[in-house]
């Protein structure tokens, strides 16, 4: 009876301490905020104190690492997207910018020297991405909020067609008020964003994200929670958090519903805004602290669940007669590679990360990807291109350790590239350790730009990394010619590899100069079944490529254009296979010079925001059978 009592103590205490063992697969957040920027959360302040309140986002920092140079993969909201979703760098995957698909085209074709090239509408359809691969693993896959990973939030591929189970996209209270000032929410119980009894407004973006964990905890998850907080419209449905904030800013309560421009963090509808999201970010946080988790009896679901809290680009500091915020001491904002476009708040806690760590490592969006494949025990797909870095090592080891940072050679990473040939950036930079190169890319014709800046924002001091110059002021390309060339050489190889796409010049252009004259021009063109041909003359600069911009939907609401780079070519004259769906094509020459061709010759969106009118209309037609 004794052999039997010890036997029957020892056979407990080994199924208890089975009992007690974590799950293998925990739990994933990913928590995607929108133009978020790096100095409108309390727990960065770094010089003036931000007057915006986010207590539960400062409390979620002191349970794991806050990064200080964390970065997104692109200063605007798709390329980040897609990048991390896909694992792809925005420069690999043509995806560099937002809406996209399109014939490449000046914004005026007189008073823009430059244009962008062309680049992706999308993810691909058939990507591998980050929900597809944990899917795969055993995962319920959840997406709530904003997608935006095709060129309209409506267009294909959708959530569900990229490996979610679940997916919601309403606005919630982000919902555009028709005046600012007045039809505030309120405590009727009619009102779809009626006052909670916190004073907040009912979101149901938020209560979507919920809903998910509450339908699925059961399981191992991944939440892909993609708030449309903070972007524009910059408006509060809280009429006390607006009279909060102007009376804390020292500011008198609006009375013209357009524009603020005031200088600095002092827009009181944006400070609201930001602590709105505060709010909901703390109601995931307080489910996942309160609720038990049925996978592992006698705990909550937070202790086996990580939690990555960042933004998609860094913070949009305004537009013509709309200051937001200011990312100061960083220079720039959304839309811009410099780095108040691209570092932004990145926090990340979960099982054996350590809490109320600050680190100084370099890291970025790319990286999420690989890192949660090592956390959730899932097998990389084969064949799977991840260009960031597996974070793992650093999060559970020691998060002040760069070397825990590996490329795919095994060394430290030490590198870090952006490519943005657009708008009015037109530019691409490399970080190397403490060093940033600015690469200009419409030098030539912008008074008082230079085609390299060199920035050094950190130095090593003592193993530390000390600031330096953050603020991108002093410019030392021309007292440092041999690192600037050295760091040039470094992106253009790693752009190259990429594949990267540039921009060209705009041969219509009233600023550039004579080498406009020289471009080449299509004399013909002829369709014979599904091959197109085209003659061409060179006016006195060289032909270095033929791309086909071809649509499948040509006319459509979303209507679509992909490129076919290079072609066959004999002596003057170009051809192409038309794929069979093809619908209409422009055929784009670019020469020696850099300057781009377009025939027909593409309308510039100056003009199609007047008309209203798609490409189609002025593209070639493909002959039917």
């Amino acid at each position: 009876m004794k052999y039997l009592s010890s036997l029957l103590l020892v056979f407990g205490s080994v199924c208890q301490t089975h009992a007690q063992e974590r799950p293998g697969k925990p739990n994933v957040v990913l928590i995607l905020t929108d133009d978020l920027g790096w100095q409108d959360v309390k727990c960065y302040d770094i010089d003036d104190p931000s007057p915006m309140e986010t207590p539960n986002i400062d409390a979620l920092a002191q349970k794991g690492v806050k990064f200080w140079q964390g970065y997104a993969p692109a200063p605007t909201c798709a390329p980040s997207r897609c990048a991390i979703m896909s694992g792809n760098h925005p420069a690999r995957a043509q995806k560099t910018h937002v809406v996209g698909g399109a014939p490449p085209t000046p914004n005026h074709k007189h008073g823009w020297s430059m244009m962008a090239p062309w680049y992706s509408g999308r993810m691909p359809e058939n990507e591998m991405t980050l929900a597809r691969v944990l899917q795969s693993n055993g995962y319920v896959t959840g997406h709530s909020g904003k997608w935006h990973m095709a060129i309209d939030h409506k267009a294909f591929p959708q959530p569900e067609d990229q490996g979610f189970d679940w997916t919601r996209s309403s606005l919630g209270a982000r919902s555009r008020m028709p005046n600012r000032l007045s039809g505030f929410a309120s405590n009727k119980e009619e009102d779809p964003f009626r006052l909670d009894e916190n004073g907040y407004p009912y979101h149901q973006t938020s209560e979507d994200a919920l809903s998910f964990l509450r339908e699925n905890h059961q399981k191992p998850f991944f939440l892909y929670y993609a708030t449309w907080l903070v972007h524009t419209p910059i408006h509060t449905r809280s009429e006390q958090l607006l009279e909060k904030y102007c009376k804390k800013l020292g500011v008198e309560r609006p009375a013209d519903q357009e524009g603020w421009t005031t200088k600095g963090q002092t827009n009181p509808f944006y400070c609201a805004m930001v602590e709105e999201l505060d709010y909901y970010m703390g109601k995931v946080f307080t489910y996942l602290n309160i609720t038990e988790d049925p996978r592992w009896p006698g705990h909550k679901l937070i202790d086996n669940t990580f939690i990555i809290f960042t933004s998609d680009n860094g913070g949009m500091e305004g537009y013509p007669g709309e200051v937001i915020t200011d990312n100061y001491p960083l220079d720039k904002g959304k839309i811009s590679a410099m780095e108040g476009g691209t570092r932004v708040p990145l926090i990340i806690t979960g099982p054996g990360i350590p809490k109320g760590v600050e680190s100084d490592v370099m890291v970025n969006g790319l990286d999420f990807y690989p890192t949660l494949l090592s956390l959730t025990g899932t097998e990389r797909p084969k064949g799977k291109n991840l260009d960031g870095a597996d974070l793992s090592d650093l999060l559970l080891k020691d998060p002040s350790n760069p070397k825990l940072v590996k490329n795919k050679d095994g060394k430290p990473r030490d590198t870090m590239v952006w490519h943005f040939p657009h708008s009015v950036a037109l530019e691409s930079t490399i970080r190397v350790g403490g060093y940033k190169l600015v690469r200009n890319y419409n030098h030539r014709f912008e008074e008082g730009r230079t085609e390299h800046e060199l920035y050094q924002l950190y130095k090593k001091e003592h193993r530390k990394q000390v600031r330096v110059d953050i603020e991108e002021a002093n410019n030392l390309a021309s007292q440092n010619p041999e690192l600037t060339k050295k760091l040039n050489q470094k992106l253009s190889s790693i752009l190259d590899e990429m594949d990267a796409s540039y921009p060209y010049f705009n041969p219509q252009s009233s600023r550039v100069g004579p080498e406009k004259k020289l471009v080449p021009a299509v004399k013909s063109h002829r369709q014979t079944s599904n091959v197109v041909r085209f003659t061409f003359s060179e006016n006195g600069a060289k032909v270095i490529r033929a791309d086909l911009i071809y649509t499948l939907n040509g006319g459509e609401r979303h209507e679509e254009w992909f490129r076919f780079k290079d072609s066959i070519r004999k002596n003057n004259e170009i051809s192409f296979h038309l794929p069979e769906e093809t619908t209409h094509y422009f055929l784009n020459l670019i020469d020696e010079n850099n300057f781009l061709v377009s025939y027909p010759q593409a309308p510039d969106y100056s003009e199609l925001s007047k008309t209203k009118d798609k490409f189609a209309k002025y593209a070639i037609a493909k002959k039917m059978k």
